[in-house]
């Protein structure tokens, strides 16, 4: 029972046995604590219900709980590969009593999972009481037969824990291992302490205290157990090792060093391939965690942690990229154990290679540089800031790269130096913003860009989180307070609401805290990643420094994420319908439905339509991952990702892929790849289906083309289907026969539109508005009709048969329609052409009618006008001029 894994389950299961709920382990980035850059201990994800916040189903539980400890103040990143036991990433074993069993009990359950379980002998193991806890002392008597000296009382904060400046707090018990006199060291509170032959394996911690001020402290009504045990330590003693990196854990990940180097674990490279299994193993699960390497918060100290690593592996004379070549060994290792690994692994890999990459062509110039910079500096001295910040500004390479390369020739940098450069780079980027258009108006953003940093993103993983706020803008002004009643915007630490890109729109929901609540209505990104939340404070009033909690509108978002996938798929399948020049030109993702503008240069047809949602729908149904990785853009697109028009792109991007192909050149491969930094569903199932609802064109060779998924579609359906019911039952006929229905209707309608107008052209040449009978003018035969119900384009053959009817003669004929504007015709017959112009006479009815000109030949022209009520004055203008006026 001494492998890690088999130690690891061992703990779980002893204390679910003991009526402890097995609780997985939550992220690495905290969802409930703010405070913390990553999560460092395993209670944080407790920490709401030790202070009665939260509620849960059991009083007992048991975790395996990851952390990592590389930022901020808990940072042991320098120290990792030069000592037994410090680590960036470790495991937390621990067991919590919420107001259940305390003190007695806790002891009793550690006690017999050590000496019995574990098997680990009496007489190797001694521990800590805080000094004033006679009460622990004693327990540690009775039940463990322990001797006063083999308690140690210590009277300092080591062991007196504390949440912080208030809150719950209590004495700590620490359970100790000797590991002989052959290693240097003494017992806790002894001279020689600091020494490793007493190994701290468990804390105890008794939560029994709430701090109320700095001169007040109460009991809790319901006094608390918060444990955590060192799994890498335990695993050290149970294995019967002094290092940490000596545990099979680690003996396999640095066998897999070894292997792909080819330099032996032993010898002056020891560190360099304890680093890389250390790093390799932090990198991993914040990757897995939803953290990427950028320049910014966590993402900066996951970049150091990676290259770190990857500076050692330079060490040890690895010409290609390796921390890639080693995810699969710890995948082995310890992907049973947390699932979220072997679900990662694809983008794992990527991430590491991509920045791997990247980074020995910064690494190999940032030294060769390094070098010429420091040529005449001995051991003692300082590079100056300036060059320092050169070397960072100029080449990407890193003010801690610099200062680790030039540790181990004893030389130190200028941090203050450097600290004046980048101050002066970010002056002169102040003038540059306010002097530049549009971007003066966005002066106040990126002015509080550089005041509070970037926003951590943390909505690909959660739609919930606490954060502080760090800003408040009201009427473009920075202010202290908003107050109920009023709007603003609101600037947090982390948030889980996306902003505004990429056609997607932002996120809502609610923002609340101690006393007051906020509707959040939109969120946008400003000044190169700051969120902002446009905020609507509906009770109290938030000021900055405020801790809040921040919870994404579940259902909208996940309308959106449904609307946004189902954009890649339809995408894909028009391509695949279509033809390769299908590109995306522009979008609009909504929790409604969703629209996107592709380059087309005619329009779709209708049984295209249907081809690509079938398509799309076959990939939905395959209920496929939906998978994401971080790769260079220009390799993402070599490998066939697509890009998106009008998205800004950096040097590594998220590359989105989903569904697998099953016919075509693609069958097999991924059916869509796309670059994307939105939010997507999980699976494709969750799209639920997709429906085309509209075609058409934008511009000239550009489509738009609009969609319903989900429950959308299928509101959308049953809509459709009552409407099709309403019309059967006005056609007194069942649904299946309403086409056939409706087309009798329509044929029978024509024929009698037919009738009427036939009806229409008798009743026209029957004297109607115009007299019975042709009259004579000038010597002329005239016969001019208003022709009432008759359309324009039936006018020519009426005067045809007007002209029939006279023989020799001018005819006129007017209609007007339902919008007032009229229409006229003039013919004349063949033997009067040669005096009088059909042209010249309709112009004149024109001109009556309120229009200009007119065409056509001497012998039958035609015009128009907006009067129609002057139709009777048109033709007696036709008159006048026959009668020579």
């Amino acid at each position: 029972m001494s492998g890690v894994n088999e130690i690891r389950s061992t703990f779980i299961d002893y204390f679910a046995k003991n009526g402890h709920e097995a609780v997985a382990s939550s992220p690495l980035v905290p969802r409930n604590d703010p405070t913390l850059m990553f999560t460092n201990a395993g209670m944080v994800q407790f920490k709401n219900v030790f202070t009665g916040l939260e509620k849960r189903s059991y009083s007992r539980a048991v975790t395996s709980q990851k952390c990592v400890r590389a930022g901020g103040k808990h940072n042991d990143l320098d120290n990792v590969g030069y000592t037994a036991r410090h680590h960036t990433f470790f495991e937390m074993l621990g067991n919590f009593s919420f107001g259940d069993y305390f003190k007695d009990r806790a002891i009793e359950l550690a006690w017999n999972l050590i000496t019995r379980e574990f098997g680990l002998p009496k007489d190797k193991l001694l521990v800590t009481v805080y000094s004033e806890d006679e009460e622990a002392a004693g327990y540690w008597k009775k039940i463990a037969g322990l001797g006063d000296d083999r308690i140690i009382r210590i009277p300092t904060s080591d062991n007196f824990w504390a949440m912080g400046d208030t809150g719950p707090c209590g004495p700590c018990s620490e359970i100790f291992y000797d590991h002989g006199d052959k290693v240097w060291g003494g017992p806790p509170g002894s001279a020689e302490q600091d020494g490793d032959r007493f190994i701290e394996i468990w804390n105890l911690v008794f939560m029994q205290y709430e701090q109320v001020s700095k001169a007040e402290r109460l009991n809790l009504p319901r006094p608390s157990i918060d444990t955590g045990m060192g799994l890498e330590r335990i695993a050290a003693v149970l294995q019967g090792v002094h290092n940490n990196y000596d545990i099979d854990l680690f003996k396999a990940l640095i066998r897999a060093s070894v292997e792909a180097t080819g330099v032996a674990a032993e010898g002056a490279q020891t560190a360099s391939h304890r680093i890389i299994a250390d790093h390799l193993r932090a990198s991993s699960f914040l990757i897995a965690d939803g953290v990427l390497p950028s320049n910014e918060g966590r993402g900066y100290v996951l970049r150091r942690i990676m290259r770190r690593a990857m500076r050692h592996a330079h060490i040890l004379g690895a010409k290609e990229p390796l921390l890639h070549r080693l995810v699969s060994a710890l995948v082995r290792e310890m992907g049973s154990a947390y699932p979220e690994l072997q679900r990662a692994e694809a983008l794992i890999t990527e991430t590491l290679k991509l920045e791997e990459t990247r980074f020995r062509l910064t690494l190999a110039r940032g030294l060769g540089l390094l070098d010429e910079a420091t040529q005449g500096l001995s051991e003692g001295a300082s590079l100056d800031g300036e060059t320092a910040f050169r070397l960072y500004d100029t080449y990407g390479f890193p003010l801690d790269l610099t200062q680790d390369a030039l540790k181990q020739r004893g030389i130190g940098v200028d941090t203050d130096g450097f600290a004046a450069a980048m101050e002066r780079q970010k002056a002169e980027a102040r003038a540059n913003w306010a002097g530049s258009g549009e971007a003066a108006t966005e002066t106040i953003w990126f002015a509080l860009r550089e005041k509070v940093g970037a926003t951590e993103f943390l909505g690909y993983e959660t739609e919930k989180a606490e954060g502080v706020v760090q800003a408040l803008v009201q009427d473009g002004k920075d202010v202290a307070v908003l107050a109920v009643g009023t709007t603003g915007a609101v600037i947090v630490n982390q948030t889980p609401f996306y902003g505004e890109s990429g056609g997607q729109v932002g996120d809502m929901g609610l923002i609340t805290g101690a006393g007051f609540k906020l509707k959040v209505v939109d969120v946008a990104k400003k000044a190169d990643g700051l969120f902002v939340h446009t905020v609507e404070v509906v009770e109290g009033s938030v000021a900055v420094g405020a801790a809040v909690e921040l919870v994404v509108d579940h259902e909208r978002r996940a309308r959106i994420r449904a609307n946004h996938s189902a954009t890649h798929l339809l995408h894909e399948a028009l391509r695949s319908v279509l033809g390769k020049h299908v590109a995306q030109k522009g979008s609009l993702v909504t929790p409604d439905r969703l629209r996107f503008d592709f380059s087309h240069p005619k329009p779709v047809a209708e049984a295209e339509i249907v081809e690509a949602a079938r398509l799309a729908n076959a990939i939905i149904l395959q209920d496929a991952p939906v998978s994401t990785r971080l790769m260079a853009v220009d390799d993402a697109i070599a490998e066939g990702a697509m890009a998106l028009f009008g998205e800004k792109y950096g040097e590594e991007v998220r590359v989105v892929s989903m569904g697998v192909a099953l016919e075509g050149e693609k069958q097999g491969k991924s059916y869509s790849t796309e670059l994307c930094g939105g939010t997507h569903v999980g699976r494709t199932g969750e799209i639920g289906l997709v429906h085309i609802v509209a075609e058409g064109a934008v511009a000239a060779g550009v489509r738009r083309l609009e969609a319903l998924t989900g429950d959308g579609a299928r509101a959308y359906f049953t809509d459709q289907e009552r409407k099709l019911k309403d019309v059967a039952r006005e056609l007194k006929v069942s649904v299946s026969d309403v086409v056939d229905r409706v087309g009798t209707l329509v044929e029978d309608r024509r024929r009698l539109e037919r009738e009427v107008a036939d009806l229409r052209k008798k009743l026209a040449m029957g004297g109607a508005g115009g007299g019975d009978e042709a009259i004579e003018v000038g010597g002329v035969k005239f016969l001019g009709r208003v022709a009432e119900g008759v359309a324009a384009k039936d006018l020519k053959g009426l005067v045809d048969e007007g002209k029939k009817k006279l023989g020799s003669g001018v005819v006129a004929m007017i209609s007007v329609g339902e919008d007032g504007k009229a229409g006229v015709v003039v013919g004349v017959t063949e033997d009067l052409t040669g005096r009088l112009s059909a042209v010249d006479l309709v112009r004149v009815a024109s001109e009556a009618l309120g229009g200009k000109g007119g065409g056509g030949r001497p012998d039958m022209a035609q015009a128009g006008g907006p009067e129609g009520a002057k139709a009777g004055e048109a033709i007696d203008a036709v008159k006048r001029i026959l009668a020579g006026g």
